[in-house]
């Protein structure tokens, strides 16, 4: 609740303060109400032409007008209503720096007229800028609940992009797409193909693949179609030319996942290896500073125990395909500690010991955490939990099928996630994409794919993802 100082109330010496973060979403935020698309001041641009992607300098302005908000907020609170006001711009700020906004009262004058001195500084005391405001100060004290502001959101999904980009600097990779005989499906393998993220070979039946590229108006071109009538055998063939070596990755089309799956992990003549086969979701959404992997939610219903460690060591290994060092994995639960009347909770604890005495490798493991501080840092201060992992997961292993599938599609229909998913421990990758998937989608999938094949064969990421610039 904010409560303003009545110009009576005013003294002159008196000052007040506040401390804001320059974040990337700010930039945009600012970009889009004032129509400033100045490219220096936009995150993930690269305005020098260089080839690199340039740390963008905020807007002047943005910087000058945060004293608005002690101004409106505080002192003297709301009601103020500005006259006027002047800038001296000293330097630049980043995203990332801690800035202090003070103003301070110099003079009162009739009218209900009151003279500010204004000051924005970095954390290391450097000043930005300094000017004067000259503001008509309320005469009645006003209280004001800003709990009620609609929040905004920012939809930018910035980690897809980059893995894209990360995945068109590698070799594409031949794959069977199984069944793409609608236009979501074809759309998205044809779209990978113009970006040279793999090759497809086209299994299914040859009548409706056509029907469905003239649907799109595409050109089918010198993709190679293997014409097969019935669907699981599509998927059977598919698989077979796995160990053929003619292609190096399977992908789903419009068919239903257990056709595929059926073939996949068939112990004679399938693609089992003695990992167990696991789904992982990489979720890029909006306002995380990193992409977010949930694990599993497409194939493993119940995981015992023996099964969560295959599920999370497949999971870190995405993570870390994806340029994502020594990624933090958050075992989750209902609550954040050990219950014997809650087996998940067990199961996490088991599994973060276990990372501890390197059974699990390559990521630091926490668990039992519940969803909120394994993602939140104020709900993991709230519950006083100390942890690497707490509120900084990059990885959620989920206890079994139904939470993984609820957390990736809420994910995705209300938090306006992108969703790219793969299957992991066969003896190559399976992108098991949704039937409702976009192209969009189908493409972040191939990427994905792309990167972890690379992973697997050179032990070393196509790109290392820069936690702090992001």
């Amino acid at each position: 609740m904010a409560t303003n100082k009545t110009y009576d109330q005013i003294t002159i010496g008196e000052s007040a303060e506040i401390v804001r973060e320059c974040s990337s979403n700010d930039l945009l935020v600012f970009a889009h109400a004032t129509g400033n698309h100045n490219p220096i001041h936009l995150p993930d641009t690269d305005w020098t032409g260089d080839g690199v992607v340039d740390k963008p300098v905020a807007p002047a302005m943005w910087v000058g007008g945060l004293a608005s908000a002690v101004l409106g907020n505080i002192l003297p609170g709301p009601g103020t209503k500005y006259k006027s006001q002047s800038f001296r711009f000293l330097e630049g700020a980043a995203v990332g720096d801690e800035l202090r906004v003070k103003v301070t009262a110099t003079d009162k004058k009739p009218g209900n007229i009151v003279i500010f001195d204004l000051s924005v500084t970095r954390e290391d005391g450097t000043r930005l800028v300094e000017g004067v405001a000259e503001v008509t100060a309320p005469t009645e004290t006003i209280e004001f609940d800003s709990s009620n502001l609609p929040a905004i959101l920012v939809q930018r999904h910035r980690h897809f992009n980059r893995m894209i980009e990360l995945a068109k600097s590698l070799p594409a990779l031949p794959t069977a797409v199984v069944a793409p005989d609608d236009p979501n499906s074809l759309e998205g393998a044809l779209m990978a193909d113009r970006e040279g993220l793999i090759r497809p070979v086209l299994i299914g039946a040859r009548d409706r693949i056509e029907n469905a590229a003239k649907e799109l108006g595409e050109d089918l071109g010198s993709c190679e179609l293997v014409d097969i009538e019935d669907e699981s055998e599509a998927a059977g063939r598919a698989v077979q030319m796995v160990h053929e070596g003619k292609v190096k990755a399977v992908m789903k089309g419009h068919l239903h996942t257990d056709h595929l799956l059926h073939h996949v992990v068939k112990r004679d003549g399938g693609l089992r290896t003695r990992r167990r086969i696991s789904h992982v979701f990489v979720m890029d959404i909006p306002g995380r500073n990193t992409p977010v992997l949930i694990s599993d939610a497409a194939i493993n219903i119940t995981p015992d125990l023996n099964a969560k460690v295959d599920i999370t060591q497949n999971a870190i290994d995405a993570a870390r395909a994806l340029g994502l060092e020594m990624p933090r994995v958050g075992i989750l639960s209902a609550i954040e500690t050990v219950n014997p009347a809650i087996p998940s909770s067990l199961d996490a604890a088991v599994l973060s010991k276990m990372a501890e005495r390197g059974q699990i490798t390559g990521a630091v493991v926490d668990g039992p955490l519940a969803l909120d501080n394994a993602i939140d840092v104020q709900a993991a201060r709230t519950k006083g939990i100390t942890s690497l992992v707490a509120g900084h997961a990059e990885v959620l292993i989920v206890p079994n099928l139904e939470t993984g599938n609820m957390l990736a599609k809420e994910l995705t229909f209300i938090a306006h996630a992108e969703a790219a998913g793969l299957v992991i421990g066969a003896k190559v990758p399976v992108m098991l994409t949704s039937r409702a998937d976009d192209g969009r989608a189908r493409l972040a999938s191939c990427a994905l794919a792309l990167l972890f094949t690379h992973w697997q064969t050179k032990g070393s990421p196509a790109g290392i993802f820069d936690r702090e610039a992001h």
